[in-house]
């Protein structure tokens, strides 16, 4: 089964008047000679490999702890990408976890300020700033990558 990439492959024909030679030259294969159908699979498997190596080399790339790197093999860039890939997931749950964390202290800090400008019998407009939001940041050793800490809470007084 051929791929579309392999279809973008065409043999060239002669433009000659002879209906032989169109015949030939036709999208019906029967009518190719041994040696157009071995120069035809010829370049449809070096392209086949260009494709890969290429892949290849954009993966490499695409992993932070083989930029830099002159030689890796297919293995050693498949091993590290796959290891790449359980290390986002992992901090992407946690990072998932953090938001979800935030959410609910803000629904509960909106709730808190609610509750206070009702005992206190102000509107939303006149309301004072009471919170501010601070990030702490670190960085990953393996990737080098700044990495958010749950974001802190001040709180003023509304006295």
């Amino acid at each position: 089964m051929m791929s579309d990439d392999d279809r973008d492959i065409d043999i060239e024909s002669d433009d000659g008047d002879d209906s032989d030679s169109r015949l030939r030259h036709s999208n019906n294969t029967q009518y190719y000679s041994q040696a157009e159908k071995r120069a035809h699979h010829n370049a449809l498997e070096r392209k086949r490999r260009d494709h890969i190596k290429d892949s290849f080399t954009s993966l490499k790339d695409a992993v932070p702890t083989l930029q830099g790197e002159k030689v890796a093999s297919r293995a050693q860039i498949l091993k590290k990408a796959a290891d790449y890939i359980v290390t986002m997931r992992r901090r992407n749950g946690s990072h998932q976890q953090d938001i979800d964390d935030l959410r609910k202290q803000n629904a509960y800090l909106e709730n808190e300020i609610h509750n206070l400008e009702r005992s206190l019998g102000l509107s939303k407009s006149e309301s004072p700033a009471i919170c501010e939001y601070t990030p702490s940041e670190s960085s990953d050793s393996e990737t080098g990558e700044t990495i958010r800490q749950p974001k802190k809470l001040k709180m003023a007084s509304l006295h």
